[in-house]
C-alpha cells in the first residue's frame, strides 16, 4: 500500500482566509470598476444565452477581474477513484493546457477547501508537481473557493505564478460571487445536458417505433416467400431473388434500430 503523503510533505500550503491575518492586512489593489461591471454583465448574459460556455467565460473573467495569471474550476469526478477524484473542467491563462486534468483525492487543496467550506489562501511548491509527475508553473499566490449544487461540488480558483501578493480581500470577495456563478453555471449545463438527453431519447423512441413498423413489411414478405419456396410454388430463382432483397432490407432496418441510442449523450 502506498504511503499517504501529509499536507506538510506535499508542497501545498493552504490557509483558511478567515484565519490568515497576513492576507487580511495586504494593501488593496487598484482595479478597474468599469471593467469589472462589464465582465459581470457579460457573465449574466452568457448564463442566460449561452450556458454551454459559461464556465469558460467565468475563468476568463476571473483572470481579468483579479489580475490573475491563471484560473480554473474543478469538480468532483463522478465515480472516480482516489487517484482520479477531481477534474478541472475549465481553465484559463497560464494553466489553460490543464483543461480536463485529473487530480487525486489526497493531497489536495480542493479537498481541504471543500472540507473547510470557506475561501482558502494557497501556494504550491515544486514538491507537489514532483509528486504528481507534471511540469507546471509554481503557484506563488492563490485564492480557492468552494461551490456546490444539488448534485455535486467543486472549487474555483485564481493563481499567480511569481508574485507573492497578487490578490487581496477585495479579490476574495469578488471570487465569492464568481463561485456562485460557477455553481449556477454548472447546474445550468447539467440541466441542458439532461434536456438534450431527454429529447434525444424521445426522438430515438419515435424512430424506433417507425422502424419497428417498417420491419413488418419485409418480415411478412420473407415469411410468405419462405412458405412458397417450402411448398414448391412459383419460380425458385425469382422467389430466391425476392427473398434476398427482402432479407437485405430487413437487415438494414434492424441495423438502424440497433444503432439508436437512448442513454446519456
Amino acid at each position: 500500500m502506498a504511503t499517504q503523503i501529509t499536507l506538510e510533505e506535499s508542497g501545498l500550503n493552504v490557509l483558511d482566509l478567515r484565519n490568515d491575518n497576513a492576507f487580511a492586512v495586504r494593501k488593496l489593489h487598484v482595479r478597474d470598476i468599469g471593467m469589472q461591471m462589464a465582465a459581470l454583465r457579460r457573465l449574466a448574459h452568457v448564463l442566460l444565452e449561452s450556458p454551454e460556455t459559461i464556465l469558460q467565460e467565468l475563468v476568463n473573467a476571473a483572470v481579468d477581474l483579479c489580475g490573475a495569471d491563471s484560473a480554473g474550476i474543478s469538480v468532483e469526478n463522478e465515480g472516480g477513484s482516489d487517484q482520479e477524484f477531481y477534474k478541472w473542467i475549465a481553465t484559463s491563462g497560464a494553466y489553460s493546457g490543464f483543461l480536463n486534468a485529473i487530480l487525486p483525492r489526497e493531497p489536495s487543496a480542493c479537498g481541504l477547501c471543500l472540507k473547510r467550506g470557506h475561501a482558502q489562501h494557497f501556494t504550491v511548491s515544486q514538491k507537489f508537481f514532483d509528486i504528481l509527475g507534471v511540469t507546471a508553473p509554481l503557484v506563488t499566490d492563490g485564492i480557492l473557493l468552494p461551490w456546490k449544487t444539488e448534485d455535486t461540488k467543486g472549487t474555483i480558483f485564481v493563481m499567480a505564478h511569481g508574485r507573492t501578493e497578487a490578490f487581496d480581500e477585495n479579490d476574495a470577495s469578488l471570487m465569492t460571487m464568481l463561485a456562485d456563478f460557477a455553481a449556477m453555471g454548472y447546474r445550468q449545463q447539467n440541466q441542458q445536458a439532461r434536456l438534450i438527453a431527454h429529447e434525444r431519447a424521445k426522438a430515438a423512441a419515435q424512430m424506433a417505433n417507425r422502424l419497428a413498423h417498417q420491419i413488418n413489411n419485409p418480415l411478412q414478405s420473407v415469411t410468405n416467400l419462405a412458405f412458397m419456396l417450402s411448398e414448391g410454388q412459383g419460380d425458385p430463382k425469382e422467389l430466391g431473388q425476392a427473398l434476398s432483397t427482402d432479407l437485405q432490407r430487413l437487415s438494414d432496418l434492424v441495423g438502424e434500430l440497433l444503432s439508436l441510442r437512448f442513454g446519456k449523450p
